[in-house]
């Protein structure tokens, strides 16, 4: 194992995407989901279909309904095959653990379960140039009918990945330049440059690197609105091209699964 004692170790928040592919699609039970919409409302999740100002906090609750779904190179068919997927973050592991436990025990019997867990870190490479590039003048949530395309692309990396020490895989993420200062490959950050003012875009780690089997290393998820969805694909295959992002080298992909952001429990049973 390469040597990470110098990497963030921090929990910032939890989250999950609970993906749900029901059994009868015309006879979806509306009572278990009441039972979750009472959950969340004890919890205080805040609908990120309508973000408020200040900045979101991480106490959030989502309705994603399907739209489309691309098969990657690591199989998934309850992600591929989801008709719809709720999302819940917070600060607190144990109010995401009480919402999947009830979220399972209430639509179990309505629908496949297929849960994505993960936690918010620090970021690791990212010094202040980088975050003035990258982050600084990201876009920022917006309400659903603004933005209300949702994407979910779950990664692995390899073990070839994961053997490199902390500091050449550092160097993925900058262009590359040869002797005489020409650029070799763009890297992960200039490759997906274009997504930055308007692609959102929110990460998932796996709570120990690399996953255990049968789980990701990342959940990334993106929102953009109607005329960016050629950009997000772009943006994809441009880290794709290993020739511009040798990264892509050690990456392999769940399905893509798109959806439509819905302000309900009843828009998404719809």
């Amino acid at each position: 194992m390469a040597n990470d004692e110098f990497l963030a170790r921090e929990v910032l928040g939890h989250g999950a995407y609970v993906c749900l592919r029901w059994r009868a699609p015309g006879n979806v039970p509306t009572g278990p989901l009441a039972h979750l919409a009472e959950l969340a409302e004890r919890q205080g999740l805040r609908n990120e279909f309508d973000p408020a100002p200040p900045a979101p906090s991480r106490e959030s609750i989502a309705f994603l309904r399907r739209h489309g779904a691309v098969a990657g190179q690591i199989g998934d068919d309850d992600l591929l095959a989801a008709d719809g997927v709720i999302h819940v973050s917070s600060a607190r592991a144990e109010l995401v653990d009480e919402f999947c436990a009830e979220a399972s025990r209430q639509l179990g019997a309505a629908a496949r379960v297929r849960t994505m867990r993960g936690v918010v870190r620090p970021k690791n490479y990212t010094g202040a140039a980088m975050n003035n590039f990258a982050y600084a003048r990201q876009v920022t949530q917006r309400p659903g009918p603004e933005m209300p395309n949702a994407f979910l692309v779950p990664v692995s990396k390899t073990a070839e990945w994961w053997r490199k020490d902390w500091m050449e895989r550092h160097t993925y993420f900058l262009p590359r330049y040869d002797d005489t200062g020409r650029m070799v490959n763009q890297g992960h950050a200039l490759a997906a440059e274009a997504g930055i003012a308007c692609l959102l875009r929110r990460t998932y780690r796996s709570q120990t690197e690399p996953a255990p089997a049968g789980e990701y290393d990342f959940v990334s998820y993106f929102e953009c609105a109607d005329n960016d969805v050629p950009t997000f694909h772009a943006v994809c295959e441009a880290l794709r091209d290993v020739d511009r992002n040798p990264e892509w080298r050690f990456v392999r992909e769940g399905p893509t699964w798109h959806g439509r952001r819905v302000a309900s429990w009843k828009d998404l049973a719809m």
